[in-house]
């Protein structure tokens, strides 16, 4: 059976599933609209055994909904822990559907890779082995495409598809897959075939074992499905393609191998000696490489050349504080419960202070005679406290060089670079703030703000022209990151200028003082650990420019002959921007 089209192959990667369930694990999933995605599932569970259930998982649930914890009602109705099961335990055999998957957090998603490496539920109350739990995770990524899942997920998914319409007419039936499923454990290969996998694996920048793993198992289940007890290369092939394509981070470099030293020729053979059979497989694997070679380079994502770039943006985003999350006692996104006292000043969880009672109720009766088989006692140590978490917001504080030698070449485009991330700012819901220098002083032209609207009328009216105190704009830019950091922000600073220093702290003019100072201003700089990338924008690389960068602990792009739409992309590449967490703040600081 082969995947050719997207249609085709959504229902081989259900039907492969279907066949190994406990082998793959389970698929991490795009689709146009969560309509392509629900169907999708409803044709995976349609190729499961009668009855399997589907359970759907929020990113939000709570462990003990999730493993499994203490039933409340029949606690207290029995004066001793009943144990409640969780939504993985009820899965078991079928499927857990986890919707915005790129949210999870690494808690959720750690309690789900122990299940799907275990194939059973522990909590801190289980005994033994625990609750079986062999099920199918469909995590469904409904992020951008720069916001992928936790690798610790992804990686024990088999599959990462990307769901099409789904046909109208059943490719394969219900019961072909349970033929399949049945047949699975008398499926062989070739010994050669594994270690095709591994190598173009390796060739295609894939170094998961748990994704050749994966490859393998699919192939035989492939093998399964058509009725076959022995792997063919086709069905490796399918495999490689499903498996190993949507993980590749680099085309195979076509080296080709030096021709292997000449040899004597064989002795003919004697006319009494049969010819020697080839052995069983020979055939099959002999092009097994080319073969799957040539099956990848047509499943490559297009976009294969610029998925490394994109990785280091997430990499350098990943890296700095942007977006932190940090615990609070009030407000935020909750994330479970604490024990402590009310009077702290945290909001009391009613329910979970009565799940922390109810397994004591009969030893404290025994204890207090006189109280009313019908009262429920709750002593200090029962009190829970809810706990939440929420994300700091980034100021990212632009300094743009407006003075009169940017003005001459650069200005327009700088001006236009910052209007298109001021934008990008608004749709993450960032505040801005614009700061212009120019001359001798340096303004702030606008406060931290959401209007957007304001921001771009305050760029505009920026004019251009006369000295660069370049060292008063690295002041003003570590001025603002401080307010932010004290006002519970992050911060990240942008500069765009071409480094050509000729005003001095005190407003005297001439170039070596002024240098002196900007390096100055840019050692104090590094005081504050702010992540910042410093753009050159002038005709040709500058060597203070970079010089300037290295003292301040920023990333130097020289930006010759570039727009505004290059200086905005080299922006957000750099990781220096927040990865559009909500509540972030950005300011923008312009030298004139």
């Amino acid at each position: 059976m082969r995947g050719d089209d997207v249609d085709t192959r959504g229902v081989t990667v259900a039907a492969l599933l279907a066949v190994d369930p406990l082998g793959l694990g389970g698929a991490l999933v795009r689709a146009p609209s969560p309509d392509h995605a629900r169907r999708w599932v409803s044709r995976l569970a349609a190729l499961l055994p009668e009855g399997a259930p589907v359970r759907r998982l929020p990113v939000t649930i709570g462990d003990d909904r999730l493993l499994g914890g203490l039933d409340l009602a029949a606690t207290l109705a029995a004066s001793r822990p009943v144990e409640e099961r969780g939504v993985l335990a009820s899965a078991h055999g079928g499927v857990v559907v986890l919707p915005m998957a790129e949210r999870a957090s690494s808690g959720l998603v750690s309690r789900l890779s122990a299940v799907l490496d275990s194939g059973r539920v522990m909590t801190p109350r289980s005994f033994g082995t625990g609750a079986p739990a062999e099920l199918l995770l469909i995590a469904i990524d409904e992020g951008e495409p720069d916001e992928p899942v936790l690798a610790a997920l992804a990686d024990r998914l088999a599959f990462h598809h990307i769901v099409g319409d789904t046909p109208s007419d059943a490719l394969l039936t219900r019961a072909e897959v349970l033929t399949a499923r049945a047949a699975l454990k008398q499926v062989t290969m070739d010994p050669a075939m594994p270690g095709a996998v591994v190598q173009v694996a390796f060739a295609h920048g894939v170094d998961s074992m748990r994704a050749m793993v994966f490859a393998v198992r699919a192939a035989r289940a492939a093998a399964a499905l058509d009725g076959r007890t022995r792997v063919s290369p086709e069905d490796l092939e399918l495999a490689c393609a499903l498996v190993i394509g949507p993980r590749a981070t680099r085309i195979p470099a076509d080296d080709p191998l030096p021709p292997p030293p000449p040899s004597e020729p064989p002795p003919p053979p004697d006319a009494d000696t049969p010819p020697e059979e080839p052995a069983e497989g020979d055939h099959d694997v002999r092009e097994l490489d080319d073969l799957t070679v040539e099956v990848m380079a047509a499943v490559l994502p297009a976009a294969l050349l610029a998925m490394q770039d994109r990785r280091d943006r997430q990499a350098a985003a990943s890296s700095g504080k942007a977006g932190a999350e940090r615990a609070t006692q009030q407000r935020g996104r909750r994330v479970g419960t604490r024990r402590g006292d009310p009077r702290s000043g945290g909001r009391l969880d009613v329910l979970e202070t009565v799940r922390a009672a109810a397994p004591w109720q009969e030893v404290r009766r025994r204890l207090v005679p006189s109280a009313s088989r019908t009262s429920l006692q709750i002593r200090p140590d029962d009190f829970r406290l809810r706990r939440y978490v929420e994300r700091n917001g980034t100021t990212v504080i632009f300094v743009v060089d407006a003075s009169g030698s940017s003005a001459l070449n650069r200005l327009a485009e700088a001006k236009g670079a910052v209007e298109l991330l001021l934008g990008e700012s608004y749709a993450r819901r960032d505040l801005v703030s614009l700061i212009a220098f120019r001359g001798k002083t340096a303004d702030v032209l606008l406060a931290p703000t959401r209007a957007i609207a304001a921001a771009k009328r305050a760029l505009a009216a920026l004019p251009g022209g006369g000295g660069t105190p370049l060292a008063t704009a690295i002041d003003v830019a570590r001025e603002q990151a401080l307010l932010a950091r004290r006002s519970g922000q992050e911060a990240a600073v942008v500069f765009l200028t071409d480094a050509r220093a000729n005003v001095a702290r005190d407003g005297s003019g001439g170039r070596p003082l002024a240098e002196q100072d900007a390096l100055a201003s840019a050692r104090a700089f590094t005081t504050m650990s702010v992540p910042a990338i410093l753009l050159d924008t002038s005709p040709r690389p500058s060597a203070f420019a970079a010089t300037l960068a290295e003292a301040m602990r920023a990333r130097y792009v020289p930006l010759p002959n570039s727009d505004a739409r290059a200086i905005s992309h080299a922006v957000r590449g750099s990781g220096v921007l927040p990865g559009g967490a909500s509540g972030a703040s950005v300011a923008t600081s312009v030298s004139a």
